[in-house]
């Protein structure tokens, strides 16, 4: 059972409406999706990045994969480490080696005709998952609309939206938002916001304030993920539990990152795959954090079912909405967790749907 062929794609998708965050806006969202074969058997792996980041997967990890044993995924994620060190690992590299690794434990899987959270080894059927979109070019009504489908739709009792508007200089905006995101799902659902690292260290602690008046518990990167003090100072001073981590593109990266937040946020099309993402919820369980799985719903829903100290996963509506589009197989998160393996299917149980995707495609 050796790694045969490593095929990989990429599909541009516009969003729904306009949005942004804190500190950035888009209109389009790209996925690449990796397949690494073994006979007849196909695992699937995806990350959510620039196109380029497929050409990486092409001229640089397709080597030292093929070949290989299809049940070492270890031994390929470090062939694939060894392979990438002077392209400079951080960024499109490391979600390129992402994606293999995510396709490489899903072949391993199907393989051995098991679903992903049992060759792993599960502590949990249900995982819990979040909300998450609530842009903020979104205007109330969208907004409202937005949260109350998550809450009095599908039973999610914690929702979370974008704030730091403008760099964080349309504070009084961010909490009418907060205010109006309360209103709409009632005082029992929690509340979380982000502010995408836009607010000062000073200005994040006046804004935190007045969010735990709002009953807002989450206060994800409310500066620079970058500062890792500032992280610290805010953490410190505020109510909410202050999240950081989703830029995380090495295991190091969430050792430098777990002394200054309450939850370690990690996200596998990012860190290194499924084999980093353990590693780094194992180094928070030893500093006595909890994790949560940044986006990528899909991806994560059956490691996350592996980890005692997990908190939830961000159900991003982008990514939410991709997934539903390409992939069968997706999970049903209506009261407010989803039960990967389920289905008794093998690997993570998604299949890619080449038909639907191929109007996007870019590369």
């Amino acid at each position: 059972m050796k790694v045969e062929r490593l095929d990989v794609t990429a599909y541009t998708v516009p969003t729904d409406a306009p949005e942004a965050d804190g500190t950035l806006a888009w209109d389009t969202t790209t996925v690449i999706v990796v397949e690494a074969r073994s006979g007849t058997t196909t695992g699937l792996g995806w990350t959510y990045a620039a196109t380029d980041t497929g050409s990486v997967v092409r001229d640089l990890l397709t080597r030292p994969v093929l070949g290989r044993s299809a049940l070492d995924v270890q031994g390929a994620y470090e062939a694939m480490s060894r392979t990438v060190r002077n392209a400079g690992r951080p960024g499109l590299v490391a979600c390129a080696l992402s994606a293999v690794d995510i396709a490489l434990w899903d072949l391993k899987a199907r393989l051995l005709e098991l679903p992903l959270l049992h060759l792993i080894g599960a502590v949990r059927d249900a995982v819990p998952v979040y909300g998450s979109g609530g842009f903020t070019t979104y205007h109330d009504t969208h907004l409202a609309t937005q949260l109350n489908g998550w809450v009095h739709g599908q039973g999610i009792e914690r929702v979370k939206i974008k704030i730091g508007e403008e760099w964080g200089r349309a504070v009084e905006r961010d909490l009418a938002r907060v205010r109006h995101a309360r209103t709409a799902i009632g005082p029992r659902a929690e509340l979380y916001v982000d502010a995408n690292g836009a607010y000062t260290r000073k200005q994040a602690v006046r804004v935190g304030q007045v969010l735990a008046d709002q009953g807002v518990g989450w206060f994800e990167e409310p500066v620079s993920s970058d500062d890792l003090e500032g992280l610290r100072v805010v953490r410190d001073l505020v109510v909410c539990d202050v999240a950081a981590g989703e830029y995380g593109y090495d295991l190091p990266y969430f050792a430098r990152m777990a002394p200054v937040v309450d939850c370690l946020q990690i996200d596998a099309t990012r860190c290194g795959g499924l084999t980093v993402w353990l590693r780094a919820a194992a180094l928070a369980e030893a500093h006595g954090l909890e994790v949560s799985a940044h986006c990528a719903p899909h991806v994560h829903a059956h490691p996350a079912a592996c980890v005692p100290n997990f908190r939830h996963i961000e159900w991003f509506h982008d990514h939410v909405r991709i997934e539903s589009m390409f992939f069968d197989g997706g999970l049903d998160p209506s009261g407010g967790t989803v039960r990967p393996g389920a289905n008794r299917l093998p690997g993570h149980g998604l299949q890619f749907r080449h038909e639907e995707a191929t109007p996007y495609r870019v590369l």
